[in-house]
């Protein structure tokens, strides 16, 4: 089976009609940490319930989802009318009693004892879920189908957007890398040109200048945390190509990520590298929004 990246946002619907009922079901999902569903689903299916839970469990890992079903009976005897006799008679008795008291005309009729409450019910057809299971399970399936398949065409336009902003990303580290020994040389010559200048004169020593230089050089050397960038970048490039249910490492590999930019940021002593290392944090922080979106 293909392993994917799948987005936590979704929607999928199906209906299907036979000669005896008419049953549709819509799934949409959002983002969530876990797998939150919910399911609303008429009181004459609802021991289905665990059964359409436990299908969509199968296929769904994370998101939180909303899943609404809907019935509707198709047979010849999908409804029918309930007589209350008892009780339309005594509303008959009531009414003639009443008219009588208060001595005026007597206009019974059975249609206005039919319109008194509970004299006439409508009564649904007692329906067995298990007759049903199999229609409903197919339909369940079939949106299912179509809800896997949105997850997965945004799963991979952000794979796309995730792999482009690593690739730029790696980028901004060369420029880092590149900008290290040139910042080296200008703090030498800038240490140099203030010795002089305290000194009046060219005696400088250059021991002392090259320790200063190697304190410096250590201090701000981010050789480590790019290393360790480039890693992480490559890590989640190969979790993006490998694909599956992979949301959660990525999440943690773009908070790994963030630390090492901090790190840079942190050490840069040159507007240059600054700047390089705030285009990291920005990229990074895109990166970790759209990790949330995936499964």
């Amino acid at each position: 089976m293909k392993r994917v990246i799948k987005s936590m946002t979704g929607f999928g619907r199906s209906e299907i009609v036979t000669e005896q009922c008419k049953i549709t079901v819509e799934i949409k999902a959002v983002n969530h940490r876990y797998c939150d569903l919910n399911i609303k689903i008429p009181k004459k299916l609802n021991s289905l319930e665990n059964t359409v839970r436990g299908a969509i469990k199968k296929a769904v890992h994370r998101g939180k989802l909303d899943v609404f079903i809907g019935y509707e009976d198709l047979s010849e005897h999908a409804a029918c009318v309930q007589l209350n006799k008892g009780l339309g008679m005594e509303y008959c008795r009531a009414v003639r009693e009443l008219s009588e008291t208060l001595g005026i005309e007597d206009d019974v009729t059975a249609f206005r004892i039919a319109r008194m409450p509970e004299v006439l019910m409508i009564n649904d057809a007692q329906l067995n879920p298990e007759e049903v299971e199999e229609t409903l399970l197919q339909a369940v399936e079939q949106a299912l189908l179509q809800f896997m398949e949105s997850r997965e065409r945004e799963g991979e336009q952000l794979k796309a957007d995730i792999l482009q902003k690593l690739s730029g990303m790696t980028g901004n580290i060369a420029g880092i890398e590149e900008r290290y020994p040139q910042m080296v040389r200008d703090y030498r010559k800038k240490l140099t040109d203030k010795v002089k200048e305290l000194l009046a004169d060219s005696n400088v020593d250059e021991s002392r200048i090259a320790t200063e230089v190697v304190i410096y050089a250590d201090k701000i050397c981010v050789d480590e945390e790019t290393v360790r960038l480039r890693s992480h970048i490559s890590n989640m490039e190969e979790e993006l190509i490998r694909g599956g249910n992979v949301g959660r490492k990525l999440d943690f590999i773009a908070q790994e990520m963030n630390r090492e930019a901090n790190t840079i940021l942190s050490k840069a002593n040159d507007i240059t590298v600054s700047n390089m290392a705030i285009d990291l944090k920005t990229e990074i922080e895109k990166i970790r929004e759209q990790v949330q979106n995936i499964e």
